[in-house]
C-alpha cells in the first residue's frame, strides 16, 4: 500500500497481522461490539478502540483459520473476551463493496458524474472525463468506443472494468441501464478511486483495475 513522505501529517496505523505501518485510509478498521463480536468498521466511525488490518481476504482467512487473527485482536483490544464471526472476510468485502456503491450514489446526486454512452463520449472527447468505469457486463464495442474517445480527449488511461454488472450500477445511481459511468470532477474521481481501490485490494480483483490504487483521496 502507498506510503506518505516523511513530511506528511497523514495519520498512520499499524496492521495487527503484519505490523507494517500505513496511512489509516489505506487500512481497514475492525471494531469490538458491546457483546464482544468483531465487526468491520470500513468508515472508521465506530466509537472505542479499533484494530487495523492491511492484508487481503485470502491472508485474513488464513490468519483466522490458524488462530493468528484471534491472538492479534486479543492484544489490540486488550481482552480475550472476543468473538470472531466465521464469515468476517465476507462481511468486510460486503462492507467495502457497499462503500463503493454508496460513494457512486453520492457523486451522482452531487452531479459529479455522468452516465449514458453519448454523454460520456462527448465529455471524453472534450477532455472532461477524469475516470471512466465500464460495467462488468458491458459490451466490448461500447468499451472500445469510449476508450477511444478518452484518447481523443488526451487521457492517458482507458476505462476500468467495474467488478459488478450494470444492474448493480443502476441501483447504486438510481438510474436505468447504467452501463458506463464517467467522473467529470477531479476530486470526485479520486474519492471513487480510493473506495474502489480498497475494495479491489481486499478481494484481490485485478481485471481492468490496474490503474486503481488505495491512495488517500485529496478530498
Amino acid at each position: 500500500m502507498p506510503r506518505e513522505g516523511r513530511g506528511s501529517h497523514t495519520p498512520e496505523r499499524s496492521c495487527i497481522l503484519t505490523r507494517e505501518a500505513a496511512p489509516r485510509e489505506a487500512l481497514i478498521r475492525l471494531a469490538l461490539s458491546p457483546d464482544g463480536e468483531i465487526l468491520p468498521d470500513v468508515r472508521a466511525k465506530a466509537p472505542g478502540r479499533g484494530a487495523w488490518i492491511g492484508v487481503d481476504r485470502a491472508a485474513l482467512d488464513k490468519a483466522l483459520a490458524s488462530g493468528k487473527l484471534r491472538g492479534a485482536l486479543a492484544r489490540a483490544f486488550k481482552t480475550n473476551d472476543i468473538r470472531i464471526p466465521d464469515d468476517l472476510g465476507e462481511r468486510i468485502a460486503s462492507a467495502l463493496r457497499q462503500s463503493v456503491l454508496d460513494r457512486l450514489g453520492l457523486e451522482a446526486r452531487a452531479g459529479t458524474l455522468v452516465s449514458g454512452g453519448e454523454k460520456i463520449e462527448t465529455a471524453a472527447r472534450k477532455g472532461e472525463v477524469r475516470l471512466l468505469l465500464h460495467a462488468a457486463d458491458a459490451g466490448e464495442d461500447g468499451n472500445r468506443r469510449l476508450d477511444q474517445a478518452m484518447r481523443v480527449g488526451g487521457a492517458e488511461e482507458q476505462g476500468l472494468v467495474f467488478p459488478e454488472q450494470r444492474a448493480i450500477l443502476s441501483l447504486a445511481l438510481g438510474r436505468q441501464n447504467v452501463v458506463h459511468i464517467a467522473m467529470i470532477d477531479r476530486a470526485a474521481a479520486q474519492r471513487v478511486r480510493h473506495a474502489l481501490g480498497r475494495w479491489c485490494a481486499f478481494i484481490g480483483a485485478e481485471v481492468g483495475l490496474s490503474a486503481v490504487t488505495a491512495a488517500t483521496p485529496d478530498a
